[in-house]
């Protein structure tokens, strides 16, 4: 296992005298181990224990060829995996269990009276993923520099006019194309007053001289995701596109200067919030500023107006506020992913936030 991810989780374990962890989610497992066993709705179960012995529960039909750095015991699907499991539990003491094991797992584990108490331990995973460390601050950098260049690439494309799907399509092309194992969300690929939906499910809509045309996009590179939205402009930009656009980039840049450590997450949303209230649109940010990334696209913790929590050396998260008038047909989102440093914040994406617009004939 990964002895240093491993030993922020114990340390963690040990201040809220937890002494013992079930971790079952998949993600959490690669996070400990760096390997990935997807079990299907077969149980999973890495036991972590501050006395250092720890095990892993595994169903034969996942055999693994490559030393995990834990025991491992198998069980087959005609045996009680959670009975077998209790003998690596100690029965009088609290057990953490995470968020994802199925209930019918936790209930048979009660019913063995495994545990003397049962606690939700999936906060001390989530905040030790919080912090990256080297290796992950090396590859969040790899995935978004690659990140840039897909945009690079697509924007000619989107400039054609083509349909969303198709551009939607273009994108996923892009990304296998550069490696990626596959998106790391959905893109949204949006003309007009789809632009203006934050959360646009792809349609059959063409682009149209004047759209202004978001492009929310990312892909998972060596297991670690990027993000980043840009927003164009087909043919022409109007005036009030270009207030809006002008709003919505003073404000990224002003929640950018405020992530820094010892600021709290609420303290780059408002940065960006007040910004755009005090310019007029306060109504038409509708979203958080931001979220976590790392091995998923959304990590435990957003950057929110009720998030208070202390920004910390080595959390990942975007900054991405935006401003939509469906009944205008302007939608204008930025977005950018950070690294925590000791004074600031590193910002991942180079892709310029300079307005963009793109030739464009009907």
């Amino acid at each position: 296992m990964k002895k240093g991810r491993v030993d922020r989780i114990l340390a963690k374990m040990k201040e809220q005298n937890m002494p013992q962890m079930i971790i079952s989610d998949p993600v959490a497992i690669f996070y400990l181990t760096g390997h990935w066993i997807i079990p299907g709705e077969r149980m999973l179960a890495l036991i972590l224990n501050v006395s250092g012995n720890h095990h892993m529960m595994i169903n034969k039909l996942f055999p693994q060829q490559d030393d995990l750095g834990v025991d491992i015991t198998y069980y087959d699907d005609i045996e009680d995996g959670v009975e077998i499991m209790t003998q690596f539990i100690e029965k009088d003491k609290t057990c953490g269990i995470d968020k994802t094991w199925p209930a019918h797992f936790l209930l048979r584990l009660q019913e063995l009276g495994g545990a003397a108490k049962y606690v939700n331990g999936s906060p001390i995973v989530d905040k030790v993923r919080q912090i990256k460390d080297e290796e992950e601050k090396e590859l969040m950098r790899i995935s978004s520099r690659v990140n840039d260049q897909v945009m690079d690439e697509l924007i000619p494309i989107a400039q054609t006019g083509i349909s969303e799907n198709e551009l939607n399509k273009a994108v996923r092309k892009l990304y296998a194309d550069y490696g990626c194992s596959d998106v790391s969300f959905d893109p949204i690929t949006a003309y007009e007053k789809n632009a203006a939906d934050p959360h646009h499910i792809t349609d059959d809509t063409k682009g149209k001289r004047g759209d202004c045309v978001i492009l929310d996009i990312g892909g998972k590179l060596n297991n670690y995701c990027s993000d980043m939205t840009r927003t164009i402009f087909l043919g022409e930009m109007s005036e009030r596109a270009k207030e809006v656009y002008d709003v919505v980039r003073e404000a990224q840049a002003r929640g950018i200067a405020a992530a820094k450590p010892g600021n709290r997450m609420c303290d780059v949303d408002l940065a960006c919030r007040d910004y755009i209230t005090e310019k007029g649109f306060g109504e038409y940010f509708t979203h958080r500023t931001g979220h976590s990334i790392g091995i998923e696209d959304h990590e435990w913790g957003d950057v929110s107006s009720v998030n208070e929590a202390i920004i910390e050396v080595g959390q990942c998260f975007s900054i991405e506020p935006g401003i939509y008038l469906y009944d205008e047909g302007i939608g204008v989102r930025i977005e950018d992913l950070v690294i925590i440093t000791e004074d600031g914040c590193e910002v991942l994406n180079s892709y310029t936030k300079e307005p963009i617009i793109v030739p464009f004939e009907d």
